[in-house]
């Protein structure tokens, strides 16, 4: 049994040397931007005081949030680790517990911070063969930021699946929505979803994912209002020729539309909308990590878009390859 069950991500948090051009892209990105305590903070339109957070210092990914349903949790969760509830020393205040996963990620699990009134999103009406819920009038769009409504999930690089992910089962009670594998019965990670019982929760919350090269944050991801919205974040982006990464499309897992962009110190930040919604009694399903590559329509990976671009099976098989000599070479003389 779970120590407490988390009821959405918080916040991610990053340094970096220049807060002036961190401040200059999250603006373009569509975040609302404003500084405190010497931090840049970017906060959407759902009423919570931030979901993004950067600190003077070398360019670096430094910590991911969870957000508790309540203090009484954060001292269950406190007390099962021996560490502290302190004061969140961050606008909207709050208390935090501070934990460290297996690969030296930084969580931090907040809980009685104070919310202000989610701002109105605009209702995207649109016609379709069956419905026409919009008549005698035309839609007009003005070149605009895309509106960042809220931060939706995290995805972490991890050196071993199964271990990361008992840590944050265990602790957290996230759900698995989907398992990928690079071979049969050869999991690479798993998308988790928060426990919020008959409450539909996002398909995932966090991706743990065992991939080649350095750990580190693969990118979080923020939902905009609507495909409309998307679509305008993504040509402002590109008129400021921001670094564009992936995108637009729909992933298959999750179901998402899609479109990646990097920060100016090569963080990957995601822009999503109209994403699955799963509750407690929804199981869990497996995947091929070919799916997890796919898209359903749009761009394809960065990986395939070139003209030599590898197979997707062989992608797979390598990948396979990695995690099980990384298995074997774990093992204990006995278990060998």
């Amino acid at each position: 049994m779970a120590v407490i069950k988390v009821e959405d991500i918080a916040h991610v948090r990053f340094a970096c040397p220049d807060l002036s051009a961190m401040r200059g892209f999250l603006e373009d990105f569509g975040l609302a931007c404003f500084e405190d305590g010497g931090r840049l903070y970017g906060k959407g339109s759902d009423g919570r005081p931030f979901v993004h957070v950067s600190e003077p210092g070398e360019a670096k990914f430094l910590a991911v949030g969870l957000r508790a349903a309540s203090v009484a949790d954060l001292e269950a969760l406190a007390a099962h680790e021996g560490v502290v509830v302190e004061p969140l020393n961050a606008p909207g205040g709050g208390m935090v517990v501070r934990l460290t996963d297996p690969d030296g990620y930084v969580v931090e699990v907040i809980a009685g911070q104070d919310c202000a009134a989610p701002l109105a999103c605009q209702t995207p009406l649109f016609n379709s063969a069956d419905a026409k819920p919009r008549q005698r009038s035309a839609i007009r769009l003005a070149p605009a930021p895309a509106h960042v409504r809220r931060i939706g999930h995290a995805v972490l690089k991890v050196s071993d699946f199964r271990a990361s992910e008992r840590w944050w089962k265990e602790r957290f009670g996230l759900l698995t929505s989907d398992e990928i594998e690079a071979a049969p019965n050869v999991a690479l990670g798993a998308f988790m979803r928060c426990d919020r019982g008959d409450v539909p929760a996002d398909h995932h919350t966090i991706f743990l994912a065992q991939l080649p090269g350095p750990l580190g944050l693969l990118h979080a991801a923020f939902e905009v209002e609507s495909l409309d919205d998307l679509m305008l974040g993504h040509e402002w982006l590109k008129a400021r020729e921001r670094q564009a990464a992936w995108g637009v499309g729909r992933h298959i897992m999750g179901s998402q539309i899609f479109d990646y962009w990097k920060d100016p110190f090569g963080n990957e930040l995601e822009h999503w909308t109209d994403g699955d919604l799963f509750t407690a009694a929804d199981p869990p399903a497996r995947q091929t990590m070919q799916a997890l590559l796919a898209v359903q329509w749009g761009a394809p990976h960065p990986m395939f878009a070139g003209k030599i671009a590898p197979p997707p099976g062989l992608v797979a098989w390598i990948t396979a390859l990695q995690i099980r000599i990384r298995r074997l070479l774990s093992r204990t003389p006995k278990e060998a």
